[in-house]
């Protein structure tokens, strides 16, 4: 039996980064993996998602280039080709920051096979070459991540279906798809998909897509989707799915009309849920709910030793969530006093135009403040570079509330780049006369953020104009 300072089961972004910290502080670190370093960051999720955008905006700019005064063409779209460039960047990310002779070089013991707990300090592992090993840790930080959610929709499983953990690994990808689903990855794939030819429905039992973000700009996003050809269909009930012809068909409901919707293949993208099986946790009492293993603020499950980061605890589905929740974990352990995990994490939805998101919805902050809540919105069409960049259809929307920041939702080009300001300024308890002191770039999108803020500003100071001081004759 081993002896480790920590055991980290899982080298997907939580477990990467965990395990890169702690080895930094020289502890003696060991880290399980079932199946390939990266997770499904790498593999299933970000990576490969945005390299197939970049794909349909290169298609999308030849088709459009009549615009910017240069011939427009039909772009000669080779989808298997597609997928093959996606998959190189996957192998390129995979040979360098995220290679597992990396890690090792940094001290990290890494151990291919899959993980059980049989104490709350000792992991028991099954090698993927045969036979077993057990870990004798301190702690351990689970960091197993989630999995696709599959509905329970009669035939879909004999029909067959992909999802996120193999799309990207098809080699002749079909002509046409029907995705059941509106999230953030939903939407990301139909828009992705429609540049590159992809004839795509998207069926959304809700009344929008991207529930959690700011109505408003969800629906200029909506508009613009649909500007391009996206189809779109909300308040859907899936009742079936079948085979037709040698198409798959879903047959159900669309704002309680009968419909039909047929094509090569069904993407399912209804959400996620957590990889908590075969860990051993209930034998050891570990709490878990219904979004996956409970932790507190410091990412602690109920038994001490026992960390939780990532899509497990199910807090934030995010990449730059379960690296964060990681390093607090690490730190939590070793370190005096408390780690706590309490910082707002931002998110993008990487459409085109993006749509980032820090804090809360309008409705959640009247939910939360009352009255006490005043919006701020700029146009895109107010900014030099926007309209410049041909991009001028998107707005910032920001809320405060006592005059402090608590939200802001940006639906522009550079949306993901552009939250950052805001995720800081609601995180240090900002006001937007702050951000209007700080002197931003020209001609650049952020632009618009100074612009608002100087709104706010020059609003403050109309309702203090009796101080200025004026010549007297």
């Amino acid at each position: 039996m081993q002896r480790c300072d920590l055991v980290i089961v899982g080298m997907g972004s939580g477990g990467m980064v965990a395990a890169e910290f702690a080895a930094s502080l020289d502890l003696r670190v060991a880290v399980i993996e079932r199946h390939r370093v990266g997770g499904d960051c790498l593999w299933t999720g970000c990576v490969p998602s945005k390299a197939l955008l970049a794909a349909g905006k290169v298609a999308h700019h030849m088709r459009h280039a009549a615009e910017f005064g240069i011939g427009s063409v039909e772009p000669d779209v080779d989808r298997a080709a597609v997928w093959r460039r996606i998959r190189r960047v996957q192998e390129q990310i995979a040979t360098g920051d995220d290679d597992p002779a990396r890690f090792v070089d940094l001290g990290i013991e890494l151990v291919m096979g899959t993980a059980r707990l049989d104490s709350p300090t000792a992991v028991h592992v099954d090698l993927r070459d045969g036979g077993t090993r057990t870990l004798d840790t301190r702690y351990v930080l689970l960091a197993t991540g989630s999995r696709p959610a599959v509905p329970a929709i009669p035939g879909l499983d004999e029909v067959g279906y992909v999802t996120s953990e193999n799309l990207f690994e098809l080699t002749d990808p079909p002509g046409s798809f029907v995705n059941i689903g509106g999230g953030p990855i939903a939407v990301e794939m139909v828009q992705g998909f429609t540049r590159l030819g992809i004839q795509t429905t998207l069926l959304q039992k809700a009344d929008r897509i991207l529930p959690r973000d700011e109505p408003e700009l969800v629906d200029l996003l909506v508009d613009a989707l649909r500007a391009e050809g996206v189809d779109l269909r909300f308040d859907v009930v899936t009742d079936r799915v079948a085979s037709e012809g040698g198409r798959k068909v879903v047959y159900g409901t669309e704002r309680g009309e009968a419909r039909r919707w047929e094509a090569d293949e069904i993407l399912v993208a209804v959400g996620r849920q957590p990889n908590v099986e075969g860990l051993g946790l209930e034998a050891l009492g570990v709490e878990i709910g219904p979004r996956g293993v409970v932790v507190d603020e410091r990412m602690r499950t109920n038994v001490p030793s026992i960390y939780v980061a990532g899509d497990l605890a199910g807090r934030y589905l995010f990449t730059h969530s379960a690296a964060y929740e990681g390093v607090r974990a690490v730190r939590d352990m070793f370190f005096p006093g408390k780690g706590k995990a309490t910082a707002g994490v931002p998110w993008c939805t990487f459409t085109d135009p993006e749509l980032a998101h820090a804090g809360l919805t309008e409705s959640e902050a009247r939910a939360h403040h009352g009255d006490d809540v005043q919006v701020w919105r700029q146009d895109l069409a107010h900014n030099d570079r926007a309209q410049a960049d041909g991009a001028e259809h998107g707005a910032i929307v920001c809320i405060t509330a006592k005059g402090r920041i608590v939200g802001a939702h940006v639906l522009a080009p550079a949306a993901g780049e552009m939250i950052h300001e805001f995720a800081l300024a609601i995180e240090r308890g900002m006001k937007l006369s702050d951000l209007a002191a700080f002197v931003h770039v020209y001609p650049t999108l952020g632009t618009a953020v100074g612009q608002l803020a100087g709104e706010a500003a020059f609003a403050k100071a109309e309702k203090l104009r009796w101080l200025v001081r004026r010549r007297s004759d």
